[in-house]
């Protein structure tokens, strides 16, 4: 799917809260398909059914592949991606079931996972020549000027936009 380019200078920003969650796998030894080939396909099945839950708090996901393949997702909270990982409902605790049975310690595949838990004035960012991308497709884009001219006023602008809510 091409997505179109936006030219010029956005940043992106979300209102309030939200969490960044970066998950991923390694494969180890690329000659034991039969053991990271599962692992590889389980995301995607994760991914469809969030994305057809709305409610799920999934905002958007963007993945690359490669030995390490990488998913950096975007949440509305961190209580609704453990939701979501403690759900016996959903497709997460089969393929963690899974991996632990087919794989576990061995070392024929790495898996990884990072969330952190970002608020106004604690992140920036910008995108030249982009597509929307990461947190702009999750949030919305904005151009780059006046208060969000630099990356210091960009953090201070969703500072002072916050305290004025509050």
């Amino acid at each position: 799917m091409n997505k179109p380019l936006i030219p010029g200078r956005m940043t992106a920003q979300l209102d309030g809260d939200y969490v960044v969650f970066l998950i991923g796998m390694r494969i180890n030894k690329p000659w034991q398909v039969h053991k990271w080939w599962p692992v590889a396909r389980a995301m995607p099945r994760m991914l469809r059914e969030l994305q057809s839950q709305p409610d799920s708090g999934l905002l958007h996901a963007e993945m690359w592949f490669g030995r390490t393949l990488i998913l950096v997702q975007y949440w509305r909270s961190m209580a609704q991606l453990l939701a979501y990982a403690k759900d016996k409902q959903s497709e997460h605790l089969p393929a963690w079931k899974a991996f632990n049975q087919a794989v576990g310690t061995d070392g024929s595949v790495g898996i990884w996972h990072e969330s952190y838990v970002v608020g106004p004035g604690r992140y920036e960012n910008i995108y030249v020549n982009m597509p929307a991308f990461g947190l702009g497709r999750a949030g919305r884009l904005l151009p780059v000027q006046g208060r969000l001219a630099s990356a210091a006023q960009r953090m201070a602008a969703q500072a002072s936009d916050t305290s004025e809510q509050g």
